[in-house]
Order: C-alpha cells, then structure tokens, then sequence
C-alpha cells in the first residue's frame, strides 16, 4: 500500500556536510545521523518522510574512488523499489565526478538521484549544509500524479540544481560552489521552488534500472600547454595497459600541428588506444576541422567529446571502457548522448 507522503532515502557517503563541530576541542566529527531532525529540525515540515543510511566509514571526497561509486550505487540499487528519491551527501571537491559516474551507471532511472554537501559543516553559525539539505530532500520528494517530477542524477548547491553530468566545481571557498557551464539550471530556489520541466530528462518508461558496476580505470587525462614535451607525452602514451586517453584541447579542440605530436597519436590510436578531445575552457564546445590545427586530429580518428566537462568525459570514458564495447563501435557510442551529458 503507497504511503501518503513520499519515502526519501538520505545517503551520507563523507563530506563537510556530515560534520559537527566539537566546542571544546573546535575538531570535525562525523555525527549520527539517525539523530538528522535534533540537528534541522526545520526537516519535520517538509512533505515526505526520511530515512538515512550512511557509509560504514564516511569517505573524505579526496578519496573517492570507482570501488565506493559501485557501493554507492549498490545501496540505491537495494533500496530502489522502497523508495520515491534519493539524496546523496558527498565532499565537494569530488562531487561532479561521483554524480557524474552514477549518471552513467545508472540506466533507465525513473526517481531523482540528487547529491549535494556544504561548504561549511551542519552546526557552523554561518552554515550552507541546512539550505542545501532542506532543499534536496524537497526536489527529490516533488510529484505529480504520484510520479516524481525529477528522474535523472543531480546536483543541488547554492540555490541551484544542476543535471549532474553537467556540472563542475569553480570555487574552494564560495558558498556559490559549481557551475554547470553548458546546460541551464534545472531549477532554482528563491521566494518559490522553480522548476524548469523544459530542461528535464524524460525517463524511459516500463524499463527496469539497469546497474552498471564495472569501470576500467586504465585512462590518463592529459592537459595540453603551449611547449609540451614530447618526452612527456611518449610516457602517457607507453603507459603499460592504458586504454584511452582524455586530452583537454584548446578552444574548440586545437593543438599544435608539430609532426611528432600528431605522429604519437597517430600510432596509439592505430594500438587501439582511444583518444577524446574535449576544451579546456570553462565553456563551449568541440568543433574538429574548423580551424587548421584541429583539422589533423579529426582525419587520424581523435574522438570528439564536444561539450562534456572533464568529469563527465572521464566517467563516460570509463563505462564504455568496462563495457567492452569493440574499438570499431567505440567512437560512436562515445560521441552519442547517453543521459544528457552532452548537447
């Protein structure tokens, strides 16, 4: 029997957010939370009910990793069924990577997944972690019809949400922490709670969640500069085992055109190492063959990853990679949108 009110399911993986200030010894700890609405109380009004589970050890973003993306994805894959929405406590500092990689892992989502933390632990006088809180577990219990509005993996900070794949961290100390330089707000929290429908994603309907959980990390990102080494590329490039490489490109995907440097790629694409292009400015997009230092790496067979952020590039890289698509299919499956990631 459906309950009256939405089931949200709080995910506390690690992060500032989760943090209490010991007065004494003015240290951080993590505190408990099946003890949530002693510290926010303001959680009793909203119009769902909250249940939490949290990380066994709670995991400082710095060291998140592929192995806690498959636990974390593993908990929602659980408690599916039991629940109308998710809500992820993260670190920042990682936040757009993990939310990025969950994206991908999870197939056919129909319930909103969103991550969100704080750049200031839950009990500081000047905290951003309530807000931030209280207005995820708000998107993820919106309905209609009995049927959640949001169905895709976001990103709540600042007064903003974000589609996940989407965004990137800009800023270590403002509250005002990521951006999403590509794809607009998918709603924005002021005076009224405004959701832009227009800029959803539509779920598949009558398809069940499909858990990808095997990503190959074999991968290098590598970030061009103007008088790059050729010493320094051969050894990405001759790294043992390495399958494909992100190279973040200037403006709209150009490089030099020195003859060693095309040669390299040349040859270790012909190895069947794949190597994507993206910008590495904070916006915009790939356009390969538009000026002339790009037009080389569009004929050796460099892959386009258009308007992806680094993150998202990375994250998708390694999916497709786990699973062991053919390097004939690769390209295209790599270039097409799999849940909004690119335009």
């Amino acid at each position: 029997m459906k309950q009256d009110k939405p089931v949200i399911l709080l995910i506390y993986t690690g992060g500032t957010i989760g943090m209490v200030r010991d007065l004494k010894t003015n240290a951080l700890r993590a505190f408990n939370f099946e003890n949530l609405l002693d510290k926010i109380p303001e959680l009793q009004q909203l119009n769902c009910n909250i249940d939490t589970v949290s990380f066994e050890k709670p995991i400082d973003s710095s060291n998140m990793n592929p192995g806690y993306w498959v636990q974390l994805a593993e908990i929602i894959e659980t408690n599916y069924k039991a629940y109308e929405g998710f809500v992820v406590l993260h670190g920042s500092d990682t936040m757009s990577y993990t939310a990025s990689a969950m994206s991908f892992m999870l197939e056919n989502l129909t319930k909103p997944i969103i991550f969100t933390g704080s750049q200031l632990p839950v009990g500081d006088l000047r905290t951003d972690a309530k807000e931030n809180l209280i207005t995820a577990i708000q998107l993820a219990s919106l309905q209609e019809n009995n049927t959640p509005i949001i169905t895709e993996v976001c990103l709540y900070f600042e007064y903003k949400l974000y589609r996940a794949n989407r965004t990137t961290k800009i800023n270590a100390e403002n509250f005002e922490a990521f951006a999403s330089p590509n794809y607009p707000e998918l709603a924005e929290s002021g005076v009224h709670l405004k959701v832009n429908n227009t800029y959803l994603l539509k779920p598949k309907p009558n398809k069940p969640l499909k858990v990808h959980k095997v990503m190959d990390t074999n991968i290098a990102l590598v970030k061009l500069f103007p008088g790059i080494s050729k010493a320094v590329m051969e050894s990405v490039l001759n790294t043992i085992g390495l399958k494909a490489v992100v190279m973040e490109t200037f403006g709209a995907g150009n490089c030099t055109t020195e003859a060693w440097f095309i040669e390299l790629l040349k040859n270790a694409i012909s190895k069947g190492i794949h190597i994507i292009n993206i910008t590495q400015c904070i916006s915009g997009t790939i356009n390969m063959g538009h000026y002339e230092t790009s037009s080389q790496l569009k004929e050796i067979g460099v892959i386009s990853g258009k308007d992806m952020t680094t993150e998202s590039a990375i994250c998708k890289l390694m999916l497709i990679l786990g699973q062991q698509v053919t390097i004939k299919q690769f390209k295209a499956h790599y270039e097409k949108a799999l849940c909004g990631e690119l335009s």
